[in-house]
């Protein structure tokens, strides 16, 4: 992983997501993660970032931690790379000792803001190699760097905005997770078409909180990235994610890659 990639320059490429539920034997190793951080993926290939994250009670996004429940967030330079690491011992490792384990690779659409002072670009065509095409889910990723002087008013919005979300009609998974406990929060949820995404970020709880948050300006830093499913597997909250390998990924991709076709055409329009 080359850690001195420059804060200025946007970050692109595939992202790899993985989500666990520890068995409760293996909580310590969890909590070894969390203190490792991204030192044991240093030399992962063609990793560009990664956070290791904790989450809250039950996987969601609130004040009390989970002692269970944890999520791994990675870019890669290309697809190739994603998918080796998602087969890696690296991620068995995860998988092994999960009750639940939700696994994904994924192609940015759009994003806006940063994280960490560092913008986040559109999965870019070479980034996917020569397969091509998608269709089916997209996720979600809204990241926060809460201002800590105002973090209790912030969290009087998050629980209903919370609640909301894992009961939004189209809603297929959410998890709140966090870099750190009160003031570095981010969502990562899947959805299964925009319609149902947009009623809920514009309606109920979340409304109130992003209007809140926009009014008071609760954030120094903010990120909210759109990522289409290139392929997932596993099991959350008893439900199976998997999907049917080459197709989905080369439905995927396809998918990106007329965004891309399409985004140039109006450039040139």
């Amino acid at each position: 992983m080359d850690s001195l990639t420059s804060l200025q320059e946007p970050l692109s490429g595939v992202v790899v997501v993985v989500l666990a539920d520890f068995m409760r034997q293996h909580q310590g190793w969890g909590w070894l993660r969390l203190v490792a951080g991204g030192t044991p993926y240093k030399d992962v290939p063609g990793l560009t970032q990664v956070k290791v994250m904790g989450s809250g009670h039950g996987g969601g996004f609130s004040l009390r931690p989970s002692a269970t429940h944890q999520g791994l967030i990675c870019t890669f330079s290309h697809l190739d790379l994603a998918l080796q690491f998602l087969s890696s011992s690296w991620v068995q490792a995860y998988r092994d000792r999960a009750r639940e384990c939700w696994t994904g690779v994924l192609a940015v659409q759009s994003a806006r803001g940063h994280w960490d002072k560092q913008a986040w670009q559109a999965t870019a065509p070479e980034a996917l190699g020569a397969q091509a095409p998608p269709s089916g889910p997209f996720a979600v990723l809204t990241r926060a760097s809460i201002v800590p002087t105002k973090a209790m008013a912030f969290w009087r919005y998050a629980p209903a905005a919370q609640a909301d979300l894992k009961d939004a009609a189209g809603c297929l998974l959410a998890m709140g997770l966090g870099e750190a406990p009160l003031v570095r929060q981010c969502t990562f949820s899947l959805w299964q078409d925009t319609a149902s995404m947009l009623q809920y970020a514009h309606q109920g709880a979340h409304q109130v909180a992003s209007a809140a948050a926009y009014k008071h300006q609760f954030f120094s830093e903010s990120l909210f990235v759109r990522m289409q499913v290139l392929k997932m597997s596993g099991v959350w909250l008893g439900r199976s994610f998997d999907t049917q390998e080459s197709d989905a990924v080369d439905t995927s991709i396809s998918k990106v890659q007329a965004l891309h076709s399409h985004d140039r055409e109006l450039s040139h329009a």
